[in-house]
């Protein structure tokens, strides 16, 4: 099961909106300071997600979840979502190259088999959303923190 932390930024009537932020998987390398990627990762924005999770315990804002989603559907939807559309490109292009003979054939191809991939991508993609395996869960939840003011 993949694990991440998320932050509560809104509880209400049992939904909770967790704020989750991309990290950047260069903070452990021994290569931290010749390493390109690590570069073009402080270049880009900073990425965040929204997610709107079920959960029946109120949580306060600011308290943090940690979440999980189990590798299987997280191994379906990359599949989904690269293999589809690549087997589509690779099939039409050599249907329409075998067929003409040429290269603008087999190109005019590729953009039919892509975009005929992607559609049945995402045909496949909003099956799929209703799968708990591509859900998140709650595994656990932090306790809030205190604020302590002294008088």
């Amino acid at each position: 099961m993949l694990r991440e932390w998320a932050t509560v930024i809104d509880w209400q009537q049992g939904i909770a909106t967790l704020r989750c932020e991309q990290r950047s998987g260069c903070s452990s390398c021994q290569s931290q300071q010749t390493c390109g990627t690590r570069v073009l990762n402080k270049l880009g924005p900073q990425v965040v997600h929204d997610l709107k999770i079920p959960v029946s315990q109120p949580l306060s804002i600011g308290q943090r979840v940690e979440l999980g989603i189990p590798e299987s559907g997280v191994l379906l939807s990359a599949l989904l979502v690269y293999i589809v559309p690549l087997l589509g490109i690779l099939l039409c292009a050599s249907v329409f190259y075998s067929f003409a003979g040429s290269d603008i054939a087999a190109v005019l191809g590729a953009l039919i088999g892509g975009g005929l991939g992607f559609m049945l991508a995402r045909f496949y993609a909003a099956k799929l959303a209703t799968h708990a395996s591509v859900h998140p869960i709650v595994l656990q939840i932090a306790i809030p923190a205190v604020n302590s003011t002294e008088h």
